[in-house]
């Protein structure tokens, strides 16, 4: 159920797009509780004038190659799923495409369960 959005600069390779993708995809199986199959995900590419970030907040040394992360799931992990959840994604992305720990940004929005419609008009997961 989660929903996957990924922010870059535009200009990467389609492997490198889909490089992230599966990687987010497979951190998600192996740290959060998604079921096989679960995979929904778009990536956004952005011009330089249209994607700011600030290149050293929280004295962290951002690149061009800044990747902004949006995952928006149920409010029914636990801290350290969460936890375990940011470290793969950044241990996955370091290996495949090879981006920096320092570049990889990650936003969890949590909602409930009945604020989904999976198609056919229904809300699935609720109650």
């Amino acid at each position: 159920m989660p929903f996957v959005r990924v922010h870059i600069r535009r200009g990467e390779t389609r492997e490198y797009r889909k490089a992230i993708l599966d990687n987010i995809y497979e951190a998600m199986l192996e740290t959060f509780n998604v079921p096989k199959d679960d995979k929904f995900m778009v990536v956004d590419e952005y011009d330089p004038d249209n994607f700011v970030f600030d290149k050293t907040y929280l004295n962290i040394a951002r690149s061009d190659k800044f990747v902004l992360i949006q995952i928006t799931a149920n409010n029914t992990r636990t801290i350290e799923q969460k936890k375990a959840l940011y470290a793969r994604i950044v241990e996955r992305l370091g290996e495949d495409p090879g981006i920096r720990s320092e570049d990889v940004f990650i936003s969890l929005v949590e909602v409930l369960k009945e604020n989904w419609s999976f198609g056919n008009g229904l809300a699935q997961y609720a109650l």
